[in-house]
């Protein structure tokens, strides 16, 4: 199967990490479902947009996915819509940073709920269908604290541990199916989430937003720079292509050299 023949459903793509996949793939002539927070009209705009710009057919689903029915209806009712959901990428996520003995409970259930059970949920009602085709290509962005931990992150870190679990459980169950299941660990990419980050920093230490963008990045990645959307979107394409194809169960840490130290 070529992904000009291909159906690909990509949670948190409104924005960004995510629209970046989204738009990687429709470049390359990819069936959309694309699925994040968005207003009606902007739902709607985003949709014209890939349409017009990469010529491809483009559903925009507003499930939510902190519940396990919504997610279960997005793989759904992308099967309805197309005929087959051939490339799930997992990807939506939240974050919030306390520690632990202070962790509001209502944002460790919801962060667990985004990102790991809604994978859980999209993973299970997708399966059905490439077990039948012996087709499918999974992805879920974990992170580099899938593989590590940071103080005041529980619920991420618990998360993102949980979730390259299931990415390897799942590799296991179809590795004589034709379905592939990994997982890609960003370290930091500057998206809202990590750009609140750098808020936050510069805000408590009374210091520029340059400087504790600096900080942060001293302090994690050897690199010194920022994993950018376009190459995660390349790795997620990669693992979509037949050089692939005996790739499964597997996690890319893309940090800057973060986890080798």
């Amino acid at each position: 199967m070529t992904l000009r023949e291909s159906t690909a459903v990509i949670t948190g793509s409104s924005s960004g990490i995510g629209l970046g996949m989204a738009e990687a793939f429709a470049a390359a002539g990819c069936r959309l479902v694309i699925n994040g927070i968005a207003t009606p009209e902007q739902a709607d705009s985003l949709s014209q947009r890939l349409r017009q710009q990469y010529r491809v057919q483009v559903l925009f689903h507003h499930a939510d996915l902190s519940d396990p029915e919504q997610c279960a209806h997005l793989i759904r009712d992308a099967e309805e819509h197309f005929g087959s959901v051939d490339i799930l990428i997992n990807n939506a996520g939240i974050q919030h940073v306390a520690p632990t003995q202070s962790f509001p409970v209502d944002l460790w259930n919801a962060i667990l709920a985004v990102n790991l059970s809604s994978a859980f949920h999209t993973i299970r009602t997708a399966l059905p269908g490439m077990q039948r085709r012996n087709y499918g290509r999974i992805i879920n962005t974990a992170s580099v604290h899938g593989l590590i931990a940071s103080i005041h992150k529980a619920a991420y870190v618990a998360a993102k541990h949980g979730l390259i679990g299931l990415t390897k459980v799942v590799a296991l169950e179809n590795a004589e199916r034709g379905i592939t299941c990994n997982a890609i660990c960003p370290g930091f990419v500057l998206t809202p989430l990590v750009q609140k980050q750098i808020d936050d920093r510069a805000a408590e230490r009374q210091i520029s937003n340059d400087e504790a963008t600096r900080q942060m990045l001293q302090e994690k990645e050897p690199s010194r720079s920022f994993t950018s959307v376009d190459d995660i979107a390349a790795m997620a394409l990669f693992l979509c292509s037949p050089a692939a194809s005996n790739i499964t169960g597997a996690s890319f840490p893309m940090d800057g050299g973060w986890t080798a130290q």
